[in-house]
């Protein structure tokens, strides 16, 4: 199994899927391996090659509340591209490898992604006050989701 963190450092929110990988790597563990990307589609359909499962988690733009957490089943359901919008330094991100990968006939059997809306996607680091909350509620949810899958 394998969790992929997406993300950037140094543009706020946009670093919240990294910090729960990184997270989820101090947790001792022989289930699953992680990895912190970028979110380049490109680098994503290379990285859940040859994964059975593969759940990946980064900032979304959303409807709700920063810190809302979202959980979707790529393999049920395309995932709604206006929440996982490409960023600046690269043209294809998660919505459109889900998509490229669907084509392909290249998805894991099981591909799920959460998103954490995010507030502040500017110049910085730092998570907004309202997005902190959610790095650890997800990595909990993710171990948990993780527990069932080795089932």
């Amino acid at each position: 199994m394998l969790v992929i963190g997406i993300g950037h450092d140094w543009r706020g929110d946009d670093a919240a899927g990294r910090l729960v990988a990184r997270h989820l790597q101090e947790q001792p563990n022989d289930l699953f391996l992680v990895r912190e990307m970028s979110g380049d589609a490109a680098d994503l359909l290379n990285a859940w090659q040859e994964a059975e499962a593969v759940i990946v988690v980064d900032a979304i733009h959303g409807p709700a509340a920063p810190g809302t957490i979202y959980r979707f089943d790529a393999q049920a359901q395309p995932l709604p591209a206006h929440l996982f919008p490409a960023c600046s330094t690269h043209a294809w991100g998660i919505a459109e490898a889900v998509a490229l990968g669907r084509i392909l006939q290249s998805l894991p059997p099981t591909l799920i992604i959460y998103g954490i809306v995010g507030q502040n996607f500017g110049l910085g680091t730092g998570l907004s006050p309202a997005v902190a909350p959610a790095i650890p509620e997800t990595t909990q949810r993710i171990l948990k989701e993780l527990e069932c899958l080795k089932r």
